[in-house]
C-alpha cells in the first residue's frame, strides 16, 4: 500500500476468479460503489488498482470483492532471489495456475475429438454411436466445464450473468436435450443416424442430439482459454524480463573488507565494487576507477559510456571496462529500473476510453444475450418451426455470444505495447497517452539538453597563416586543463580527444573575467577573450577577427589563443548538436508534426540550432517560468501540443502539455512530468515513441472492431438458425484468439533506428 495525496491510499490487489471482461466490470462496479473509493479492474493482468481514504482498511476492499464472488489479496512483499528461499517463484506460479487448464484441456480434447467425427461423419455411426457419444461427453460437459458451471453458480449467488453463464447454459441445455432424446425420444434407438450440417434439420427433435455441440464447444472454448492465458504470459514477459535485469548479488566495501550481500540489503550511501563483467546493483556515483558502461539493456543505446570519478550510473548497467567503486544514491523502489517498471505496469493497468466503453457494454451484454437467446427460442416455437429448431438456434445464440474479445481487446495491446516500449527505451505513463498521440500536431522542443547535448563542446579551431591546429591544441588544451571552468573543460576535453595527452604547464594562473595565461612547453601562452591578448599588446590578424565575430553573432563562445607575443588561433565553443537531431526532425515532420524550438538562449543561437536541424520556428528568450504560458498559447490557437523536455525548468510545461515526453537523461521532475519518457536520450526516440503509441491504439482499435463486428453479424445468423452450436462455440473461441493474436504482432515493433 502506498499515500498518494493527504488522505488518501493506494493499494494494487490481485483478483482471483475472474473469467471475462464482465467479471471485472462487476468488481469495479462494487469497488467504484463505496465512499471514497476509485477503483479500476483489469481482466488481463488480474489486478485492481484502488485509490481509497486513509481511513478505509485494506481488509474492506478486499470484503468487497469477495462478497462479490471473487478472491482479492494484496500482492506478496518482494521474495528472495535464493531459489526455494520463500516459497515457488512467479514462473512456478503461473505453471501451477496453467495446469488444472491444460489438464482440463487435453481430457476434453481427447474425448470431444471422436465425439465430433461420429457426428460429423455418418460412415463412423456404428450402431451404438449414441451412446458411445454420451460415455465420452459426459466428463466433458462435467469435469473439462467444470469452472464454467462453478463460475456461473457463483455469479447467480450473486445475482449476476457472466460469459460463463452463457457457455454453462448453452452447453448444459445442449447436453441435457441429448439425454432427454437418447433415453425418452427416439434418439437411443439402435442404428439411429444423422448427417452433419450446417444449417439447422426442421424436425420434432427426438431423434436429435447435441452432445457433439456441449463437448466441442467446451473443448473449443477451454483451448481459447488456455493459449489466452498463455498469450498473456507472453505479452507480458517484456515487463518480467525489464524486472529481471537487476543483479541479484553484490559486494559492499566495508572497513576495508568486501562482503558479498543481496542487493535488496544495499542502502543508500554503501560503497560497492563492480568488477568487469558485472551488473551495476544500483543507482550510484562513481568514487573511484574509469570505465566503460554498457546500458543497451535499458536504454537501447548500442555505444558504451565512458564513466568515472564523480559520474553517475545506473542499476543493471553492465561494466564493460576496468574496476569500479560505486556509492549508492537510491535502491530498491527509487532505482530508475524499479521507476521504469512501476511505469510500464501502470501503464499495462489503466484503461483507454475505447476499453472504458467495452466493459460498459460487457457489464449489460450477457443478460440482453440470454433475453436475445429466450426470444429466439419463442420466436421459432411461435412460427410452429419444432421444438428442435428453436432450441438449436437459442443454444447457438447463448454461444456465439461470449463477450471474451471485447474484455482482452484493450489490455492484451496495451501490455505488448508497453513491454514492447520499456525493451526499446520508451516508457508509456498511461493508455490515456496513446489517445493523446494521435492527436497532436505540434511538437515543442526544448533545445538544451533535447535538441543539443546539453555541455559546452570544442567546435572548430580557427587558425593563423603559418600555425599547426596540433600545436594550438595542445598548448591551449593544456592550459585549459588546469581550469575548472566549463568552456576550458571544454577546450581540454576536445584538445585531448583530437591530440592526444596533454602536457603538464610549469606554470598557470587564472585571470578572472578573462581567461588564463601560463608557460606550456617553453612557452607563454594565453587563452581567453580578445581583452586578454589586448592587455599584452596583441591584436588578432583579420582573418581570426572575421571567425571571431562570425562565431560570435551565431551564438558561439569565440577564444582567442596567443603563444610567444602572437596571436594564434581562434576557438569555437557552443552546446553542440546532438548528431541525430537533425534526422529526429525529419521523422517528426513526416508523422505530421510540426516542430518548435523553445529556449531561454538568445535569438540569434536559436536560429543558428534551428536552421541546422530543420525547425522553421523559433521562441527564444523564454524565462523557465514562462515556458507553460507558451504552451497554454500554442493550445488556445487550437493546437494539440506535444513538448518534449529534460530539466527542472521544463516539468511545469510537460504537465501542461496535450502530450509531455521527457528525456531519460534529464531531472527526476521532468520525468515525472512527462507522459512519456524516452530512456535513451535521443531525439529520435521521440519519434519511434509517437509511433509505437499509435499503433499500439490502431491495434486496440482494431481488435475493439473486430470483436463488435464479430458479435453484431454473428448474433443474427445464430438468431435466424444459420450456425450449428459447435461452429458457434469454435467461431467465439477463435475470436478471442484473433484478438491476442493481434496484439502479439506489437512485439515486432522496431525502432527506426534499429
Amino acid at each position: 500500500m502506498t499515500t498518494t495525496t493527504p488522505g488518501t491510499a493506494q493499494v494494487e490487489l490481485a483478483i482471483g476468479g475472474m473469467t471475462c471482461a464482465s467479471c471485472a466490470a462487476r468488481i469495479e462496479k462494487k469497488l467504484n460503489r463505496m465512499d471514497g473509493v476509485e477503483a479500476t479492474v483489469n481482466y488481463a493482468t488480474e489486478k485492481a488498482k484502488v485509490t481509497f481514504s486513509a481511513d478505509i482498511p485494506v481488509a474492506d476492499l478486499i470484503a468487497t470483492v469477495e462478497a462479490t464472488g471473487y478472491t482479492a489479496e494484496e500482492p506478496a512483499p518482494p521474495r528472495s532471489e535464493t531459489p526455494g528461499a520463500d516459497g515457488p517463484s512467479d514462473e512456478e506460479k503461473a505453471d501451477a495456475e496453467l495446469r488444472p487448464l491444460k489438464q482440463r484441456l487435453i481430457t476434453a480434447v481427447a474425448l470431444a475429438v471422436p465425439v465430433i467425427a461420429m457426428a460429423m461423419v455418418p460412415a463412423l455411426q456404428i450402431e451404438y454411436w449414441q451412446w458411445l457419444s454420451l460415455t465420452l461427453a459426459a466428463p466433458v460437459v462435467t469435469y473439462a466445464a467444470w469452472p464454467f458451471h462453478r463460475a456461473a453458480w457463483t455469479n447467480a449467488r450473486h445475482g449476476a450473468a457472466t460469459m460463463d453463464t452463457l457457455i454453462s447454459v448453452g452447453t448444459t441445455a445442449a447436453f441435457l436435450w441429448s439425454l432427454w432424446a437418447l433415453f425418452f425420444g427416439t434418439a437411443g434407438t439402435p442404428g439411429m443416424t444423422h448427417p452433419f450440417e450446417f444449417t439447422i434439420a426442421r424436425t420434432d427433435g427426438a431423434g436429435n442430439i447435441y452432445l457433439e455441440a456441449a463437448a466441442g464447444v467446451t473443448a473449443f472454448i477451454l483451448a481459447g482459454r488456455y493459449f489466452e492465458a498463455r498469450s498473456k504470459r507472453k505479452a507480458g514477459a517484456a515487463l518480467k524480463a525489464l524486472m529481471q535485469l537487476g543483479a541479484k548479488e553484490v559486494t559492499v566495501i566495508e572497513n576495508g573488507r568486501e562482503i558479498t550481500v543481496p542487493t535488496a540489503e544495499l542502502q543508500v550511501g554503501d560503497r560497492f565494487l563492480v568488477r568487469p563483467g558485472e551488473k551495476i546493483a544500483t543507482d550510484g556515483t562513481v568514487v573511484e576507477g574509469s570505465s566503460a558502461v554498457d546500458a543497451s539493456m535499458l536504454t537501447g543505446e548500442s555505444v558504451p559510456v565512458e564513466v568515472g570519478v564523480g559520474d553517475a550510473v545506473t542499476g543493471a548497467t553492465l561494466n564493460a571496462g576496468g574496476r569500479l567503486v560505486v556509492e549508492a544514491t537510491r535502491v530498491g523502489a527509487d532505482t530508475q529500473l524499479a521507476r521504469m517498471a512501476k511505469l510500464v505496469e501502470d501503464a499495462q493497468n489503466g484503461k483507454a476510453a475505447a476499453q472504458r466503453l467495452a466493459d460498459r457494454i460487457s457489464a449489460v451484454f450477457v443478460p440482453v444475450v440470454i433475453a436475445l437467446s429466450l426470444g429466439t427460442l419463442g420466436f421459432w416455437l411461435g412460427t410452429g418451426q419444432g421444438l428442435t429448431a428453436a432450441f438449436t438456434a437459442a443454444v447457438a445464440v447463448l454461444i456465439i455470444a461470449c463477450p471474451c474479445a471485447l474484455g482482452l481487446a484493450t489490455p492484451t495491446a496495451l501490455m505488448v505495447g508497453t513491454g514492447r516500449g520499456a525493451q526499446l527505451g520508451i516508457l508509456i505513463k498511461g493508455p490515456e497517452v496513446l489517445e493523446t498521440t494521435r492527436k497532436v500536431d505540434t511538437i515543442v522542443l526544448d533545445k538544451t539538453g533535447t535538441v543539443t547535448t546539453g555541455r559546452m563542446t570544442l567546435l572548430k579551431v580557427h587558425t593563423a597563416a603559418g600555425t599547426d591546429e596540433t600545436d594550438v591544441l595542445r598548448l591551449a588544451g593544456a592550459l585549459e586543463h588546469s581550469s575548472e571552468h566549463p568552456v576550458a573543460q571544454a577546450v581540454a576535453t576536445g584538445a585531448a580527444a583530437r591530440v592526444g595527452a596533454l602536457p603538464t604547464p610549469e606554470d598557470f594562473a587564472n585571470v578572472p573575467g578573462l581567461g588564463v595565461q601560463g608557460v606550456v612547453d617553453g612557452h607563454a601562452v594565453l587563452v581567453g577573450r580578445e581583452k586578454l591578448l589586448e592587455e599584452w599588446a596583441m591584436e588578432l590578424p583579420a582573418d581570426l577577427k572575421s571567425a571571431k565575430d562570425a562565431a560570435e553573432k551565431a551564438g558561439k563562445t569565440a577564444i582567442a589563443v596567443a603563444w610567444d607575443g602572437e596571436a594564434r588561433a581562434v576557438l569555437e565553443v557552443a552546446d553542440a548538436i546532438k548528431e541525430t537531431s537533425a534526422e529526429a526532425i525529419r521523422r517528426l515532420k513526416a508523422l505530421g508534426l510540426t516542430p518548435i524550438l523553445l529556449t531561454g538562449d538568445n535569438q540569434a543561437v536559436a536560429e543558428s540550432v534551428a536552421a541546422e536541424v530543420g525547425i522553421g520556428e523559433v521562441i527564444a528568450e523564454v524565462m523557465p517560468q514562462d515556458k507553460v504560458d507558451v504552451v497554454k498559447r500554442l493550445q488556445a490557437e487550437g493546437r494539440s501540443v506535444a513538448m518534449v523536455g529534460d530539466g527542472v525548468n521544463d516539468a511545469a510545461a510537460l504537465a501542461q502539455a496535450d502530450l509531455g515526453l521527457a528525456m531519460g537523461t534529464g531531472t527526476d521532475a521532468a520525468i515525472e512530468a512527462g507522459d512519456l519518457t524516452l530512456v535513451r536520450g535521443d531525439l529520435r526516440a521521440a519519434a519511434d515513441a509517437i509511433r509505437l503509441s499509435r499503433k499500439t491504439l490502431g491495434t486496440i482499435r482494431s481488435n475493439l472492431f473486430w470483436a463488435f463486428a464479430y458479435n453484431v453479424a454473428a448474433l443474427p445468423l445464430a438468431a435466424a438458425g444459420l450456425l450449428n452450436p459447435m461452429i458457434a462455440g469454435a467461431a467465439m473461441a477463435f475470436s478471442s484468439v484473433f484478438v491476442v493474436g493481434n496484439s502479439l504482432r506489437l512485439r515486432g515493433f522496431q525502432a527506426a533506428d534499429k
